[in-house]
């Protein structure tokens, strides 16, 4: 969850003036979480309730996604229009969207997961309530697989092949999107980009960095992108100190968040960890219905 919150940030600033360079300040004024942060919250929030209570997931993941949508009702580049009127309804149905924003919420699905199965099927469960087109469910599902795998030790070259025998082709490089690149909302016209921003990068801060200079809509690449690079730099299943300069980074995007939406974060974190602990040791935990 940090490496979403990071990108959206840092990508914040460039979402309506797209920068197509890796070299930018990092966080500079006119930074901010946008609704990718505040909707990622509202999944991992709907995931520890859904764990505690023995509920359906994507029952209580609606509560929560209106719950705190009406709470920060006028987010940094605000929420997309259909969505915005999703979030009042009394009664809300899905759209039949392939939007991006089944995807930029997603990463909470596969860092609670412990196996692929769990990870696709609570990254489904988490974009039918909205994104219920086949193209959004499957970015959803691209996106909680990448971080599933990042967070599980696979190699690059492991999360590349997953990705490309089940969801996209990423067969060009960076330098071949970005000069074409356009602002694009889609999943099938970011997921692979912001995949593919990780896959190139050498580090987290460069995989951020990578993400923002595609262009587009750069606080979603930066969040797709980030979430699966924090679990890949940080090191298997979290079992290594975290390096310094991605914990002045996750101190830096931390510090800017209303205590509402850090105390989830931290929360979170802490079950996430302690989840995937009982199953490496005893490979049983309570299952999350979705």
């Amino acid at each position: 969850m940090y490496g979403a919150i990071i990108g959206d940030i840092v990508g914040s600033k460039y979402e309506f003036g797209n920068f197509k360079s890796k070299e930018f300040p990092f966080f500079q004024k006119g930074c901010d979480y946008t609704d990718d942060t505040i909707m990622t919250v509202a999944v991992a929030k709907a995931l520890l309730r859904s764990r505690e209570e023995e509920v359906s997931f994507r029952e209580v993941l609606v509560e929560e996604m209106q719950r705190f949508g009406r709470r920060f009702p006028h987010p940094q580049g605000a929420y997309g229009g259909r969505f915005a009127g999703w979030l009042r309804a009394e009664d809300p149905k899905p759209y039949n969207s392939y939007g991006n924003g089944s995807a930029m919420r997603v990463s909470p699905c596969g860092l609670i997961a412990v196996s692929m199965e769990e990870a696709l099927a609570l990254a489904e469960a988490s974009a039918v309530v909205t994104h219920n087109h086949p193209e959004g469910i499957k970015g959803a599902k691209a996106a909680a697989a990448a971080v599933f795998m990042a967070r599980s030790g696979a190699a690059k070259e492991e999360i590349r092949e997953y990705i490309q025998e089940n969801f996209y082709p990423l067969d060009k490089t960076l330098d071949e999107i970005r000069p074409a690149y356009r602002f694009d909302e889609s999943c099938q016209g970011t997921v692979p980009q912001a995949i593919i921003a990780f896959l190139e990068s050498d580090s987290f801060e460069d995989a951020i960095r990578n993400a923002v200079s595609l262009g587009g809509d750069s606080d979603t690449i930066g969040a797709i992108t980030g979430s699966i690079a924090w679990s890949f730099y940080w090191g298997r299943c979290w079992d290594a100190p975290l390096p310094d300069d991605m914990k002045r980074m996750r101190e830096q995007a931390m510090a800017m968040l209303p205590a509402e939406l850090l105390d989830v974060v931290r929360e979170f974190e802490e079950i996430a960890v302690h989840r995937w602990t009982a199953w490496v040791r005893i490979g049983l935990v309570k299952p999350i219905k979705t």
